[in-house]
């Protein structure tokens, strides 16, 4: 093992973890410095935190990670690298703009407030309020994000030539090579069935009637969206929306709660979720915060007939007309928003490469697959849940590509190994290029490091 070269990610940042919020409320006990990077000093306390979060993020997400002397020291070796990067952002003049914070700040936010149950409950615990949160933390989110900026702008300067992919495959022992599983190349057309006329006409009669209980009777909004709201995420916190950018939010969203004075209710407003009942609560800059009612149209009285019917004219016409391509059809006719730019293509989510594993496809889709025979064969329409819009679906899928189970090779999976050779060529580059970076830094250590500090794990 060697030494972390690589700086702590956003998501380890501890003033912000949820988990010592009642630690807040204790007595300050007596500290230390451990480390200085030029004038800049860090704490011991400021690295425990820093490990208790990163071993309770580790259970939470199914992992058993220990404690250890050499993952204490790790995050050390973290910190000390972020104060490099920022002695390197200066001189390259690498900045990141107030707008990139703010957004980098509202997500962790709101996922703070998704752990504790409410914005209020959240000031609560910190026992300061939301707005005070951000002035206080803001700049400790702006240097994490210009530190991992300076990293990213190395990496993607950093590219492999084909002779060192060959270099790289050449060198792993023949017994050694991997089986690669059976992958294939797919592409789909996406159609969401539309609403039945009258489902859609009572879901949109049914959100006029509680607009009108705010509006005229005096009914509370948050009240009425514990009771009647379709929005999962928010009804619970009576369809409460934390402080978010006009972007984050669907155009039609957008539009009607900017058009608000604060308080101020909107009239039913139509997204591709349903209908929804809008109050604005406030407005900061480009940013609304906002409660709503979600009615959404239900999925049991959808017109499944014409999305069967679109899909199977479309598949008869790509089939039987040679000038009908597959790909153009789609970019045209797919409701999909990640494969239709790019003619239907699906790309493996985990990888990004067009060839899937087969074990790695979802059930539906692993079960389309199964009964075709041949490369450029088109399946029937078949239903699925669009995951992106979380609605049922129909689509037609063509296998463009089959691969059987083999050895690994340079020909059929060329690009599976570049990317693993790049990553390995990048992580070498990286760790030499901090060194240097290093050296040319005040590092001084206040506490004695561990025999094997040099051996210590790289992939935090």
């Amino acid at each position: 093992m060697k030494k972390t070269l690589f700086v702590l990610p956003l998501l380890l940042i501890t003033f912000l973890s949820l988990t010592d919020l009642n630690a807040q409320q204790k007595p300050v006990l007596a500290d230390r410095i451990v480390a200085h990077v030029n004038d800049n000093i860090i704490l011991k306390s400021d690295i425990d935190q820093s490990v208790a979060d990163y071993l309770r993020q580790a259970r939470v997400s199914g992992q058993s990670i220990e404690f250890s002397e050499d993952l204490w020291f790790n995050f050390l070796e973290s910190a000390i690298n972020n104060y490099v990067m920022l002695e390197k952002a200066e001189i390259d003049s690498i900045t990141v703009s107030d707008d990139e914070v703010n957004l980098q700040m509202d997500q962790r936010i709101r996922q703070l407030v998704s752990q504790a149950g409410s914005e209020r409950a959240l000031e609560q615990a910190f026992g300061k309020s939301i707005i005070q949160l951000r002035a206080d933390f803001k700049e400790d989110f702006r240097e994490q994000m210009i530190a991992q900026r300076v990293q990213q702008q190395k990496i993607q300067s950093i590219s492999i030539t084909r002779p060192e992919v060959e270099e790289f495959f050449n060198a792993i022992p023949v017994d050694s090579l991997p089986t690669i599983p059976e992958q294939v190349a797919l592409s789909q057309i996406v159609v969401i069935p539309p609403a039945k006329d009258d489902a859609k006409q009572a879901a949109y009669e049914f959100a006029e009637q509680l607009r009108d209980s705010i509006v005229t009777h005096g009914k509370s909004i948050e009240e009425l969206a514990r009771r009647h709201s379709d929005d999962r995420g928010s009804a619970a916190n009576g369809g409460a929306l934390p402080l978010m950018s006009l972007n984050e939010l669907v155009s039609e969203y957008s539009a009607a709660a900017s058009a608000l004075q604060p308080g101020g209710i909107s009239k039913v407003v139509e997204t591709q979720f349903g209908f929804h009942i809008i109050k604005l609560n406030r407005r900061v800059g480009d940013q609304i915060e906002t409660n709503h009612i979600l009615i959404s149209i239900d999925n049991e009285q959808l017109d499944e007939d014409f999305a069967v019917e679109k899909l199977t004219t479309l598949r008869d016409s790509i089939m039987n007309n040679d000038d009908v391509e597959f790909a153009s059809i789609a970019r045209k006719e797919s409701e999909d928003p990640n494969s239709a730019p790019y003619g239907g293509k699906i790309f493996d989510p985990q990888s990004g490469e067009r060839l899937i594993p087969l074990n790695r496809l979802d059930p539906a889709m692993y079960r389309i697959v199964l009964l075709m025979d041949e490369e450029g064969y088109i399946s029937e329409p078949r239903s699925f849940t669009l995951q992106s819009q979380n609605k049922k679906a129909y689509r037609i899928v063509r296998l463009d590509e089959q691969i059987p189970e083999h050895i690994a090779n340079l020909d059929q999976d060329y690009e599976r190994i570049k990317n693993i050779a790049l990553q390995q060529k990048q992580n070498r580059v990286m760790q030499q290029w901090i060194e240097d970076l290093r050296n040319d830094v005040y590092i001084e250590y206040k506490i004695d490091r561990p025999d094997n500090t040099s051996d210590l794990e790289t992939t935090l």
